[in-house]
């Protein structure tokens, strides 16, 4: 029937079958499996379950049962074929499950709480000059207290927990940021999963910012993605995810394709690293110095209004940076793809994407298979709903061990 293939915090292509077990002892993993299924194809009748999986008829119609009982799959309207009864689609219930989804921003702070749908149902923003970890704990406690007031309370118990979206090593970005090193040096020593889980019922976890906007795109984005892809988000500082084998790579340390920190030769001819060519916050600063720097809210980038001058500069910059790191990328590793994302405007993002193809399209590197340059489907949410994402992937998704560096409570 083909070869086995688990699916590590994201999904798998929707040709490739997935084998479950039919062994007593199994039966979560079975329920994951089924569940990962219909999240990646939609829904499913028994029938195409056993079918995938190999597992027997008998046992996915325990599972099905099961999972129905416990309000995570919801029956569709029967479909009647030539012969024999009609097959019932089961899909995802859409408050079978919720999940909380911490952003720690350079000039914001989000908190969503997803559907089991992944689809955003409450919302709380606050916007500051940088983060502290005193700040970021009494934001998420305060937060979440607002949004569970807001949630019937016959839902609470459907909560599965929460992720934080984190830049690592923040302590060495205080220049970056335009802060005193002793603003971030906190950072070195809290552990805020640790803090904000003491007060919450219900497990914790923590991941790098794009890296967990990678995962948001695994688990919630375009269903027809590659298995291996080099994904790229620009937000305040840009940073970049690798997914390999259809699972979010992050390393040793969790901070894998750590792209910001690439060091690559601007079109100034100085060396420089990719954070300060391609991040947002050049094109703040640029911004700030014209003396249009409220052009540029950081409470919602579809409502920016920024002067064509400064903007094609900064997508000129931009775009010839990220495609020098793509292309050094993947002469290590032989990726096909690149997703690019970021919290900008659609139209602003499809511009960026246009410039870093034809960049790319126009550099002669021999002996290395150039990427196709692709669009990122989630836009300005995707660090939040990664950071959603990783209870999701950690409860109801087949294995994940690779998929986030964090720990529960």
């Amino acid at each position: 029937m083909g070869q086995a293939l688990t699916i590590k915090g994201g999904k798998a292509s929707p040709d490739t079958p997935r084998r479950g077990s039919n062994q007593s002892g199994m039966r979560a993993y079975n329920e994951r499996l089924v569940l990962s299924l219909i999240r990646q194809s939609g829904p499913l009748a028994k029938a195409e379950i056993t079918r995938t999986t190999g597992l027997s008829a008998q046992t996915v119609s325990v599972i099905m049962r099961a999972l129905e009982a416990e309000g995570l799959l919801v029956r569709g309207e029967p479909v009647r074929g030539k012969i024999g009864q009609p097959s019932v689609p089961m899909s995802l219930a859409k408050d079978g499950a919720f999940f909380f989804g911490l952003k720690v921003g350079r000039r914001s702070l989000d908190l969503v709480l997803t559907d089991f749908l992944g689809e955003v149902q409450h919302r709380v923003r606050i916007s500051h000059p940088y983060p502290t970890p005193d700040k970021t704990v009494q934001f998420a406690t305060d937060a979440v207290g607002q949004v569970l007031d807001n949630l019937p309370e016959q839902l609470h118990s459907r909560i599965a927990g929460l992720g934080i979206a984190l830049p690592f090593q923040l302590w060495d970005w205080a220049e970056t940021l335009g802060v005193e090193d002793a603003d971030m040096r906190d950072w070195k020593d809290r552990d805020i999963a640790k803090e904000i889980g003491a007060v919450c019922d219900f497990p914790v976890f923590v991941c790098n910012d794009a890296s967990a906007a990678c995962g948001a795109e695994l688990v919630f984005g375009s269903q027809n993605k590659p298995q291996d892809f080099l994904y790229v988000f620009v937000g305040f500082f840009i940073g970049g995810g690798l997914v390999l084998d259809g699972s979010l790579y992050t390393g040793r340390t969790g901070n894998a394709a750590a792209l910001g920190s690439m060091m690559l030769l601007a079109q100034d001819g100085n060396l420089r690293q990719l954070v300060d060519v391609a991040s947002l916050a050049v094109l703040e600063g640029a911004l700030v110095e014209s003396g249009d720097e409220y052009s540029m809210a950081w409470d919602n980038p579809e409502g920016w209004n920024i002067p064509d001058g400064p903007l094609d500069i900064w997508l000129n910059d931009a775009s010839y940076g990220i495609a020098q790191a793509v292309l050094s990328s993947v002469c290590l590793i032989d990726v096909g793809n690149v997703l690019i994302d970021g919290w900008m405007p659609e139209h602003m993002r499809a511009e960026l994407v246009r410039r870093v193809r034809k960049y790319i399209g126009n550099t002669s590197v021999a002996g290395v298979a150039k990427p196709d340059i692709l669009e990122g489907s989630i836009g300005s949410d995707a660090r939040a709903l990664g950071a959603a994402s990783l209870p999701l992937s950690e409860r109801f998704l087949v294995e994940r061990d690779t998929y986030q560096k964090g720990h529960a409570k």
